[in-house]
């Protein structure tokens, strides 16, 4: 029962919500738990919005583009090990516990960067939330799991993921509320420590979980929290099964024990699922997810949207279509197939990021030219030196004033009401960023005027669209089916640490990427291993749907590769006596 396979359908959420309409407190453990998903797809979110005006506060981080990924990725850091600390405090002291430890680092992170004094205090409070993402991204769903009626559980796990997409979503929200506010970003990061004190003060009247319980040898508390999630008629069962279930898990616990990394590598079975299971993870955020989430405004920006509140609002359609994806691919996973459902997504991702790509090419190559009148229009000492200073000058143009090396220029638009004509290469400081728009033209310093920009805003709606519904969500689903109950323990956690690490590494390099080669080879980059992930989906990962964990692992005892995803599952023979399953081969 625990770790099956559920089908999400229409009749599990009318079910779903019929029963947390007879029974609210099922609804109020999920939803507090819940929240912790929320406060995970919030912080994960609201940084990206948040740079911008960081940036501007901050001349140290404008132009250090390390120091913005470092502000970015820390709080990625953070969760790697905060992952791995609650994954020991779950066990050890509980899910209640974790969440609530969790919550006061989302408060104390929220805490030193709204008050933050310069970067370092940013990186600080990245740190704390980090950990905090860390320790709810999985207690939260753990908790609603293990609290929850077994004919509804799938679909109240579910919401969280669906939380986490709605925080970014409302991330964004926050962010574009507060673009005219004194103290901008400080509110921005700020707010979040208001969810964190909501959930902490209801955990505190709320019980621990059942199946903790028992497995601490607290059965009456445990039958007398059951005892308010099921029907009278039910909880007998329930509690007969838990108990069995407990016992179970307690005897493969102790057989675990022994589980070392040199035999998972020998076990051919579990070999293959880890290569499809990491694999997966690992790709997931080498298709670059997490730039278009973390950086999605500055990436409006460099598309040529110069106002910081435009970036943010577009940027809300991105983050509106990901929860929305999150959605769509609870309805299809269990009609389409998961790998029939990661062919299309990595289809549509390659061909958005090549849109992507060819629109940010055009926007570098033909942006406006610098106009020598329009330059000398403001004070001669305010023109960029290396444009002063340049032999050919009358070659520059916008990518090449925002480019300069020896000071920070920027570029103001035309005054003549089309900013795609010639502008004026300038120092770019805050003086003559307000001067520039108090001649009601566009000041530019992160990307240059483009026609093609609303290109780009297709683009990345485009690569959501058809991410999230695939790629966003079968990686996590395929690894929870995909391993042996043994080691699925073991196995989960290397794929979720493979997953964070890919995660920093992204999210750590793409501001970098785009300095050092430019934003359309960077997307380019990023559409290539596109291509590999679609080649690694085919030749790698199994079709688990509908598979009872037993069935997945007699398929991948036969080694079946099937390219033709979708021709239906053909018989075949299990190896004899299950001597592969020993044996050093290929995937």
């Amino acid at each position: 029962m625990e770790g099956g396979v559920h089908e999400f359908d229409g009749s599990t959420f009318k079910e779903c919500f019929s029963l947390t309409w007879r029974n609210p407190y099922v609804l109020r453990l999920a939803f507090s738990a819940g929240i912790g998903g929320l406060l995970f797809g919030y912080d994960t979110g609201v940084i990206s919005g948040a740079l911008l005006y960081i940036r501007d506060d901050f001349r140290s981080v404008d132009r250090n583009t390390w120091l913005q990924e470092m502000i970015v990725s820390m709080a990625v850091a953070g969760a790697i090990i905060g992952a791995a600390i609650g994954g020991w405090t779950t066990d050890r002291f509980g899910r209640r516990t974790s969440i609530l430890v969790a919550d006061f680092l989302f408060f104390a992170g929220a805490a030193v960067m709204a008050s933050a004094m310069g970067p370092a205090q940013l990186v600080v409070g990245r740190v704390f939330v980090g950990l905090g993402v860390g320790m709810a991204s999985m207690t939260a769903p753990l908790y609603i799991s293990e609290a929850s009626p077994a004919r509804i559980r799938g679909a109240l796990v579910s919401t969280n993921g669906f939380l986490i997409t709605g925080g970014q979503f409302l991330s964004y929200l926050i962010n574009l509320a507060f673009t005219k506010a004194p103290g901008t970003w400080r509110w921005m990061l700020g707010v979040a420590g208001i969810p964190a004190v909501v959930q902490f003060a209801l955990m505190l009247f709320l019980p621990e979980s059942p199946r903790w319980l028992y497995r601490k040898g607290r059965e009456e508390e445990a039958e007398a929290i059951l005892r308010r999630i099921y029907s009278a008629e039910e909880v007998e069962r329930e509690i007969e099964e838990l108990k069995e279930s407990v016992a179970a898990e307690a005897r493969e616990r102790g057989s675990s024990e022994k589980v070392s990394l040199a035999k998972l590598v020998r076990t051919a079975t579990v070999r293959r699922g880890l290569v499809a299971g990491v694999g997966l993870q690992v790709f997931q955020q080498l298709v670059g997810i997490n730039t278009v989430m973390y950086y999605s405004p500055t990436i409006v920006q460099l598309a040529g949207f110069a106002s910081n509140q435009t970036a943010l609002a577009l940027s809300l359609v991105t983050s509106g279509l990901n929860a929305l994806g999150s959605i769509v691919s609870i309805y299809f996973i269990d009609r389409t197939g998961r790998r029939k459902l990661l062919v299309i997504s990595l289809v549509g991702v390659i061909l958005s990021l090549g849109v992507l790509s060819a629109v940010f090419h055009e926007t570098t190559s033909h942006s406006p030219a610098v106009s020598a009148v329009e330059t000398r229009h403001f004070d001669g000492s305010l023109t960029c030196p290396d444009y002063r200073l340049s032999s050919a000058s009358g070659s520059w143009d916008c990518t090449r004033c925002l480019k300069a090396k020896s000071t920070e220029c920027g570029f103001c638009a035309s005054g003549a009401g089309n900013k795609l004509l010639p502008g004026a290469c300038v120092v770019s400081n805050s003086t003559v960023r307000d001067a520039c728009h108090g001649e009601g033209r566009l000041w530019y310093t992160r990307g240059c005027p483009s026609r093609y920009g609303w290109l780009a805003l297709v683009g990345l709606a485009l690569y959501i669209i058809f991410f999230s519904p695939g790629m966003g969500t079968v990686p996590w689903i395929v690894n929870s089916e995909i391993y042996p109950l043994r080691y699925r323990g073991v196995c989960g956690g290397a794929a979720a640490t493979a997953n964070w690490v890919s995660n920093l590494a992204v999210a750590q390099s793409f501001l970098s990427l785009t300095e050092a080669i430019g934003t359309s080879w960077t997307f380019l980059i990023f559409g290539v291993l596109s291509v590999a992930a679609l080649a690694f989906v085919l030749v790698c990962v199994p079709e688990t749907k509908g598979l009872p964990i037993e069935e997945v692992e007699k398929m991948l005892e036969r080694r079946e590769i099937r390219l033709r995803f979708w021709a239906p599952r053909g018989g075949g023979e299990r190896p004899d006596d299950g001597k592969e399953s020993g044996k050093s081969g290929g995937v």
